[in-house]
């Protein structure tokens, strides 16, 4: 079941200037009677005020309330009357009870103080009537209301009402409306929401409503005045957006024959809001009556299914839907889409899409918290009706005539019920119509674009624009200005407006079959410009359309010539012939262009027939294709660094070229000598003088096999015995010499092993890549009759003569070498390395050091796997 929250909220404001703030009221009237004196009436004038409940209760007791008549004309002051209050005690106090709403959270509490003043006065009759009005000062803090010269935004409130006079009432009298709601209802910013202000006419006058500019009124320095001599009445100053007749945005409107406020409120705050409903009598609008009240948007949410009434598809069959209400509250939703086609027209999404199988209406279910306290549904309709496509044409002529504007909107649903023009002329505001086929007139010559809105019965509505040029004359399209026939030809004009009732008239009326229509035909003898005008109902313009005449048809397409086969050539005939036909067709993009290519595969002739009309002429040309040149530079090939290699290249042509030469020999023939140093691509090209002039190249590389580095590895000393591994390296082929002691000599870490009948032997390896490019090196072996050790020198002297500057260990049987360190007499490190071969120069930290005593370290690990450490002291001498 569906459930409504109405809540009463009127916002008031209080200020430790002010004491308390209006929040709105009504200034009514009620008709008694004939009055004491003659040609008098007597009425009852009430003013019923609002205040926020946090006013105090004498606030509403101690108010004074003098009313201001004034004469209808004018508003000079015709007297004044006091109203007295109308309750006993405290003012009556409206307060909702939170509680009964669970589902709403935020801020859902209202409470406010109605304080009703009335009295009794005679009026005489007059023809203009009566305005009626009180002044109060103030409120303040209003989000639609821009700064004000008051302290603290504050601004005050005038309350009016009129009684007519006889010009409006002959005979008779009147009572004004009275608004029957209580006041306001609980507004959550962002929502949708729905306030009823309808009024009653005691009289039974029609009622029309509508949003006015609320009145200023009062300043801080006299919160209640008296009323002035003249009443002067004076708008808000309204912050925009916003403003009197949209008092909270454009997404609030008021129902003009209900008084019903409906729309999506803005945000949270406090809005002026005023309410004008005229009574009507006889057609006659007698009295604008209106009630000011502020409108408190407030920061809360329903846990409520809220949908739109109907949800329409004009396009397609597909719809999506969403909760209106977007309370934190909400934990679930279910929807059922009314398709009775299936049963899987269900969602639990908070957003569904559905896609309906066919035209029609549905009724969509929404269920929010099923089964859950909060729970609330609600039913929409879902309107389905596609094939709606709006369109339109115009016909006209110019600035002078009026424009028809032609409906030709489709709907495959339903009729098309309403349209609404806008025919786009700047110049003016009642350039619209809502008839089907309307008629527009334009002022002046422009560019305009014209709106059609239409609307059909099913409830779809759409629009369209079209952009059209209003010229100051018709305008008149020829499908050619300037063209060429045969003397012996006739030829048809044609001339086209865009108006039906446009008239031709061609000029000169010769050699013409008839100078009044738009497409004659002409059959000059000579070149003859001919002149048409178009007239639309005095819209007039003209052109021309120039036709020349030729007796005969000149060609030339040019000498015959030679092209490169495969090649093609673009033909150039020289005429002034309008058609073309070549033959044969052969190699030809083209057999009717003026400039076909040619690219024929042998020599070919081809002819041209060049026409105008009946006058032709015929002209041939010879091409002739000619081979292009070619070229071959030979095969690509290796050579080691530093030596070279005949190039062997042939060709077809008359004249060749290589390049680069810097690294050729002979660079003249077709056999050069070539010696890089690196990888070279060498490029011959050649060209021909036997009619393909175009050149031809072709390349060979010479591919440099780097320089070998051979290396046999550093001279060592071995101990008899002890097996040795060298490790030879710069190529991929190796070969060592002499073998002794050798296992594999084909290999580059063959394994020595030598025994004591040798001192010294040296090794040489050949090194060599599969090309054949080859180095050697050499190592020499020394052999020690000792076992596996470190020998450390007992002294060095590092005096710069080359002459044992270095203390090295010299390792002997090791086939791992570990360290070798110094140190001084205070066991602080001076020298470490870890590389064979290497030893300490007698510096430390870049400084020679003293002569004398250092110690020494060393470790090895033998070919067997065992440490060897040496250990001593050895002497620096300078």
């Amino acid at each position: 079941m569906k459930k409504v929250f109405l809540i009463i909220l009127v916002c008031f404001f209080t200020t430790k200037m002010f004491a308390s703030h209006i929040s709105g009221g009504e200034l009514f009237y009620e008709y008694l009677g004939p009055g004491i004196s003659p040609n008098t009436d007597r009425f009852k004038i009430t003013m019923r005020l609002y205040r926020e409940c946090s006013s105090l209760g004498a606030e509403l007791n101690n108010e004074q309330v003098t009313i201001g008549i004034y004469i209808n004309a004018g508003n000079d002051r015709f007297g004044t009357v006091p109203l007295a209050a109308q309750w006993v005690g405290d003012p009556p106090i409206f307060q909702n009870h939170p509680d009964a709403i669970p589902c709403l959270t935020g801020d859902k509490v209202v409470c406010f103080q109605v304080g009703t003043f009335s009295n009794s006065v005679d009026l005489p009759r007059n023809n203009t009537g009566y305005l009626l009005s009180w002044i109060r000062f103030s409120r303040q803090e209003l989000t639609n209301i821009a700064d004000d010269p008051y302290p603290e935004n504050a601004v005050g409130a005038t309350f009016i009402t009129r009684i007519p006079g006889t010009n409006l009432i002959n005979t008779g009298f009147n009572s004004s409306p009275q608004f029957v709601s209580s006041d306001t209802a609980l507004v959550c910013g962002g929502k949708d929401f729905s306030l009823d202000y309808s009024a009653i006419d005691p009289d039974g006058d029609s009622l029309s409503y509508s949003f006015r500019a609320a009145y200023n009124g009062g300043d801080n320095a006299l919160a209640n005045p008296p009323p002035p001599l003249n009443l002067r009445l004076i708008e808000l100053p309204y912050r925009a957006p916003f403003s009197g007749g949209s008092p909270m945005g454009t997404g609030v409107k008021i129902n003009p024959k209900t008084g019903i406020i409906t729309g999506i409120a803005p945000t949270v705050g406090k809005y002026v809001v005023n309410v004008t409903v005229t009574e009507w009598r006889n057609g006659v609008a007698l009295n604008d009556h209106q009630k000011d009240f502020i409108v408190k948007v407030g920061d809360c949410q329903l846990a409520a299914a809220t949908l739109k009434p109907t949800y329409l598809t004009c396009d397609g069959f597909t719809l999506t839907f969403e909760n209106q209400s977007t309370s934190a509250d909400i934990n679930s939703y279910y929807w059922n889409f009314g398709d009775g086609s299936t049963t899987a027209d269900t969602s639990l999404l908070a957003r569904p899409t559905y896609t309906f199988p066919d035209s029609g209406t549905y009724a969509v279910k929404l269920i929010i918290n099923r089964g859950e306290a909060c729970s609330d549904s609600t039913i929409a309709k879902a309107l389905v009706y596609p094939g709606f496509i709006p369109d339109f044409k115009i016909d006209g002529s110019c600035a002078l005539n009026p424009y028809k504007f032609t409906d030709l909107t489709t709907t495959k649903y339903g009729f098309v019920d309403s349209w609404h023009w806008d025919f786009g002329d700047l110049s003016v505001k009642s350039d619209t119509s809502i008839q089907q086929n309307p008629v527009y007139k334009y002022p002046s010559p422009q560019t305009i674009t014209a709106l059609l809105v239409v609307t059909n019965s099913k409830g779809c509505k759409d629009s369209l624009t079209k952009t059209l040029l209003v010229p100051d004359r018709p305008n008149i399209s020829l499908p050619f200005k300037d063209t060429l026939i045969c003397i012996l030809d006739t030829l048809q004009l044609q001339a086209k407006s865009t108006s039906a009732t446009a008239t031709y008239s061609w000029f000169p009326p010769t050699f013409i079959n008839n100078a009044a229509i738009e497409n004659p035909l002409v059959f000059p003898s000579n070149t003859t410009p001919y002149i048409v005008t178009v007239n639309d109902k005095g819209c007039i313009n003209t052109d021309t359309v120039t036709v020349n005449v030729i007796s005969a048809v000149q060609l030339s397409i040019g000498k015959d010539t030679t092209i490169c086969l495969t090649d093609n050539i673009q033909l150039q005939p020289t005429t002034n012939a309008l058609y073309f036909s070549w033959s044969p067709p052969l190699g030809l993009s083209d057999t009717t262009a003026k400039n076909p290519l040619a690219s024929p595969l042998k020599t070919t002739q081809y002819k041209l027939i060049a026409s105008v009309g009946k006058c032709s002429a015929t002209d041939v040309i010879n091409i002739k294709p000619v081979p292009y040149p070619a070229a071959n530079a030979g095969t690509d090939t290796s050579i080691c660094f530093g030596k070279t290699t005949i190039l062997k290249a042939n060709i077809t042509a008359s004249n060749f070229t290589w390049s680069p030469v810097s690294t050729l020999l002979n660079e003249n023939t077709l056999t050069p000598i070539a010696g890089p140093q690196n990888t070279t691509a060498y490029i011959l090209t050649v060209t021909d003088v036997l009619g393909c002039p175009k050149p031809v190249s072709d390349t060979v590389t010479v591919i440099v096999i780097p320089k070998v580095l051979a290396f046999a590895g550093r001279d060592t000393a071995i101990v008899a015995g002890e097996p040795l591994q060298l490790n030879a390296s710069g190529g991929l082929i190796y070969s060592w010499s002499p073998t002794t002691g050798m296992d594999n000599p084909n290999i580059s870490d063959a394994i020595l092993n030598l025994d004591a009948s040798y001192d010294t032997i040296t090794y040489r390896v050949r090194v060599s890549t599969p090309e054949g490019c080859a180095a050697t090196d050499d190592i020499k072996i020394t052999v020690f009759k000792t076992l596996p050790d470190i020998f450390i020198p007992t002294a060095f002297t590092p005096n710069g003569d080359r002459l044992n500057d270095i203390l090295i260990p010299k390792i002997v049987g090791m086939k791992q070498f570990n360290y070798f360190r110094i140190y001084n007499r205070w066991g602080v490190m001076l020298y470490s390395t870890t590389q064979q071969g290497q030893g300490w120069d007698g510096t430390y930290g870049g400084v020679a050091q003293a002569s004398g005593t250092y110690i020494f370290a060393a470790q090895a690990i033998d070919y067997t796997g065992k440490p060897i450490i040496k250990k001593g002291t050895v002497v620096l001498i300078r």
